[in-house]
């Protein structure tokens, strides 16, 4: 074994050890502050790519959650209006038949025409009303609702409904009005007509809104899944790189002193020349 002022071979593999166990200290103390062992494509190149493209479309997926659930209220606003609407037809079906009966004397004819006229008005009322966000399926200017379905851009339709009064769904008009048995009884069979119509109208809605519902369901879970995926990909084990952190912080001191006392080696030469 020779000695040597110039070269200290001890202190050179202590000095290399210890970068090495900072470095994977470094590496290890990195992880526990940001909770995963893959954060850039120097960790791991194929992974952090995968992971990547993953958070990407689950980003997109709120988007589509989103589009899902405007077009869900604004189904759901556009259902309770048209149940209401039902409601209505069928008061307006009862002042009709009631208004028909040839033994009623004009005045009380009259009275029902008014509470009809007013029945009338509250349709034209709650069909101008059930908007959301800006948005209404039921009116005269209503158009077609077309969800986000996925990050692909693939649609829904929920189809608009116009249930504004004189219209094809609801034929009778806003001013109608009776003042004989007989008008009465012809908008008992124009409402009969119109009651029809507007059961199928909402079921169309309905059907459209259920597929809105599930579609967002689906959606959900699909996110739900690939924030699991990422997760496993990167996602570190806190335990393991607890146990980690302590072990390297050891060998951090022990290295610390290893080089300390490998650069004490060459004050030993100094006794030979005493």
């Amino acid at each position: 074994m020779s000695y040597s002022v110039n070269t200290n071979a001890g202190a050179l593999v202590a000095l290399q050890n210890l970068s090495m166990t900072q470095a994977a200290l470094q590496k290890t103390q990195n992880i526990i502050s940001t909770g995963k062992t893959v954060n850039t494509a120097q960790d791991n190149g194929a992974v952090w790519s995968i992971a990547n493209t993953m958070s990407g479309r689950i980003s997109a997926l709120d988007s589509v959650t989103q589009s899902l659930n405007r077009a869900t209220s604004t189904a759901d606003v556009a259902m309770s209006a048209g149940q209401q609407v039902s409601d209505l037809l069928t008061q307006l079906k009862s002042k009709a038949l009631a208004a028909s009966d040839t033994s009623l004397d004009a005045t009380s004819r009259a009275s029902m025409n008014q509470d009809f006229k007013s029945l009338l008005g509250q349709i034209t009322t709650i069909i101008n009303n059930a908007s959301f966000n800006g948005t209404n399926i039921l009116n005269s200017t209503a158009t077609n609702i077309y969800a986000l379905a996925s990050d692909t851009g693939t649609k829904l339709t929920v189809q608009a409904q116009n249930l504004s009064l004189g219209g094809t769904i609801l034929t009778i008009a806003a001013a109608a009005s009776f003042a004989t048995a007989a008008a009465a009884s012809a908008y008992v069979t124009t409402l009969n007509t119109d009651i029809t119509n507007l059961n199928s109208a909402l079921a169309t809605i309905g059907t459209g809104a259920t597929a809105v519902a599930n579609q967002l369901k689906f959606v959900q879970g699909l996110q739900s899944t690939l924030q699991t995926g990422v997760s496993n990909l990167v996602d570190a084990d806190m335990a393991s790189e607890s146990a980690q952190l302590q072990a390297l912080q050891t060998k951090q001191q022990l290295g610390i002193q290893a080089l300390s006392i490998a650069n004490q080696s060459t004050t030993s030469l100094l006794s030979l020349f005493r």
